[in-house]
């Protein structure tokens, strides 16, 4: 067994691993890292996570108090906007000095009596991870299934809690996505197992209370397509969902039959994507169809469903994205996003109106809340900014007039919005292409250079990053911290193609968008290599990977959090959870063009010795997204043949997976680490 040291870096066993491939042959040092329960494994990361305390040691005091700050921040005693749905208002609360919520409801009106459906914190007693999720309430409000995880995996075991009694019944449903829907004759759940291996959502059951044997409803074959199962906003339908990145496919049963036979709406198309809501005896359906790259709403009638029926609705648009609809009874509400920034469109089913809602500045995000009520003339929205905290919103559709129901508040008495300013400013890619960054800091700011600066991005899978409101980000700005959000290719910020851009055999585009943002920032004297900084997380973290082998001397400072960096070898071993249903988003490396173009940008596979920046890679051992072995073998190899002594850290969550700790303020303790390892490269100590 290898012995280690908290004062040197750890320096992990070379044993040398062949991969062949199309006739390419890597060799991989430290694949033996994926030995799990191997000893040698996990004295490894402790080993890490021994030597990051060590060497930020002299930082734990400064990480104390930026952790006590940003809970200042935050209202400990805290309670949510409540929702009504089925005759009763569910509300979540949070107690002082505890991490988890408190889930309660009201019958009819806020002034009856309140009803506790459960208390996380006392559910969480004893566990090192805890999450409770896809609380779903039986027609007749005497039931409630939801699921539990304890390792941080996101394989959950789902439970049934009679309300009238307080009494958990012994129906133990293990291996499931958490969430379950009722049929309406409130004794029939339907759910979606995964895969024990590859924790695929790949089966349907059907699940009688009392009964020891479930039924198998529905089984995906193709390991490129996860499966869920939901129940339709009118009520009437359950609904399977066949998903992967390029395709859909539905299945529909009336929610009174839960005995009946699904039904095919439209059979998968490949490139055919398509979502489908319920409406007085219409199916509305947002898709591609026609090429439609910013999709387009169609609707058909719900007792012939098949693509031939399809009428539209709402046309494609070139230059406007339609995201999501929220349909209610006299209203249809529309998601859309022109020139990267959100819109909230409201349309009245009988013609007679169709208007926008009002926002005024660049840097905002705007989003439809909890809407569950059907026959209601409210619609419940959500607003923030870059300098603005978060309001929950009602908004009578009919009268125009909104109430703001709730604002987020930001204690401790320092925060003053007009201590900030934000803009969006746009960078010039390497082809040309304008490349939009949302950017705050204090009012004070000089454009001099010597700023320090994060840089943030994703860019992957089309999911944008709006601009947003984060209390914990003051802790940054009121140090002299600009902070950056980078709207690249591999995101939809600007549309469908902005996607399409940043992914497959166009993926170096991401990549190379977050570099030249980073030029621009320095040319226009944000800052400077000296003192710009770069963060992403998951796919993000392979952006991370990839722009400090290409551009290393660019960053004084990268924090990789759960960085997906080992491309190839993960993508070429379908028993790792969700690689088959990636292949539409990085290609398939069993095709020689694809394992290729993937090898010229895999962070892991393009190491090389040279210099690199100071770095904070972070892992949960637990992840099913990214395995902790990819960033603990890429540390590992950076350690080997870096040619440079700038610091290089890895810090392992040994109890949690993909999201890091799981209490509200267990996850501010990585906050300030993080924080912490930058400010110490800005000798900022306070």
């Amino acid at each position: 067994m290898t012995k280690y040291s908290d004062l040197i870096p750890p320096v992990a066993n070379k044993i040398p691993y062949e991969l062949e491939k199309h006739g390419d042959i890597r060799i991989d040092n430290y694949f033996w890292m994926k030995e799990r329960e191997h000893p040698e494994v996990i004295d490894y990361l402790n080993a890490e996570n021994e030597y990051c305390d060590t060497k930020m040691g002299h930082t734990k005091n400064f990480q104390k108090d930026l952790f006590e700050e940003m809970k200042a921040r935050i209202k400990e005693d805290d309670t949510s906007v409540p929702y009504k749905y089925n005759g009763y208002w569910y509300i979540t609360k949070f107690i002082k000095g505890m991490d988890y919520p408190i889930y309660t409801r009201k019958k009819d009106t806020l002034e009856n009596p309140e009803e506790l459906l459960f208390d996380c914190n006392k559910m969480a007693e004893g566990e090192s991870y805890f999450k409770l999720a896809g609380l779903s309430i039986s027609p007749d409000n005497t039931l409630v299934s939801y699921g539990i995880d304890i390792t941080g995996r996101r394989n959950y075991t789902i439970h049934i809690k009679n309300l009238k009694t307080h009494k958990v019944a012994s129906d133990k449903i293990e291996s499931t996505t958490g969430s379950s829907s009722w049929a309406n004759d409130n004794k029939t759940i339907f759910y979606a197992k995964k895969d024990e291996v590859t924790l695929r959502a790949h089966q349907i059951y059907k699940h009688r209370l009392g009964y020891t044997k479930d039924e198998l409803i529905f089984e995906e074959a193709d390991d490129t397509f996860g499966v869920a199962v939901y129940k339709s906003k009118s009520k009437k339908y359950i609904i399977i969902a066949c998903y992967s990145t390029l395709t859909n496919e539905y299945h529909i049963l009336k929610a009174d039959n839960p005995e009946g036979k699904f039904e095919v709406f439209q059979e998968r198309i490949r490139g055919l994507e398509y979502s489908i809501s319920h409406y007085n005896n219409h199916f509305y359906i947002l898709t591609n169809k026609d090429k439609a790259i910013n999709f387009k709403l169609m609707k058909t009638p719900e007792e012939d469903t098949k693509v031939e029926q399809w009428s539209e609705v709402i046309p494609h648009r070139k230059n406007v994205l339609l995201e999501n609809i929220d349909i209610f009874k006299a209203y249809l509400v529309i998601s859309e996003r022109s020139n990267g920034l959100s819109q909230i469109r409201i349309k009245r089913w009988d013609g007679s109106e169709d208007y926008y809602l009002p926002f005024d500045n660049e840097t905002y995000t705007c989003y439809t809340g909890t809407n569950v009520d059907f026959d209601t003339e409210i619609l419940r929205y959500g607003y923030n900014a870059l300098t603005t905290p978060s309001s929950a919103i009602d908004f009578n559709m009919r009268t125009k007039t909104k109430t703001i129901l709730k604002e987020q508040e930001v204690l401790g008495g320092k925060f003053n919005k007009d201590d900030y300013t934000s803009e969006r400013i746009w960078a010039t890619a390497d082809d040309g292409t304008k490349i939009p960054m949302s950017i705050i800091y204090r009012k004070d700011m000089k454009k001099d250079g010597s700023n320090p600066l994060l840089q943030y991005a994703y860019g992957s899978y089309g999911s944008t990053v709006d601009p947003y409101f984060s209390t914990i980000r003051l802790s940054l700005l009121d140090r002299g911290f600009i902070y950056v959000i980078t709207h690249i290719r591999g995101g939809e910020y600007l549309g469908r193609q902005w996607y399409e851009d940043g992914k497959l055999l166009a993926k170096k585009n991401t990549f190379t968008d977050f570099i030249a943002c980073s030029q621009y920032l320095i040319k226009q004297h944000y800052t400077s290599s000296e003192h710009i900084y770069a963060m992403g997380g998951s796919a993000g973290g392979l952006l991370m990977g990839a722009i400090i082998n290409k551009a290393p001397d660019l960053y004084n400072g990268v924090i990789a959090a759960v960085p997906f960096v080992d491309v190839i070898t993960t993508m070429l071993d379908n028993s790792i959870p969700l690689t088959t249903g990636e292949y539409d988003e990085w290609g398939n490396p069993n095709d020689k063009l694809f394992y290729e173009y993937m090898k010229s940008y895999s962070p892991y596979d393009n190491v090389e010795a040279k210099n690199y920046p100071n770095m904070l890679v972070t892992a949960g051992f637990n992840d099913s997204q990214v395995q902790y072995w990819e960033p603990a073998k890429w540390v590992a190899k950076l350690r080997d043949v870096k040619t440079n002594d700038k610091q290089l850290y890895l810090k392992t969550n040994m109890d949690a997976g993909h999201g890091g700790a799981s209490g509200r303020f267990e996850s501010l303790k990585e906050d300030a680490e993080e924080f912490a390892f930058l400010f110490d490269l800005e000798g900022i100590s306070s």
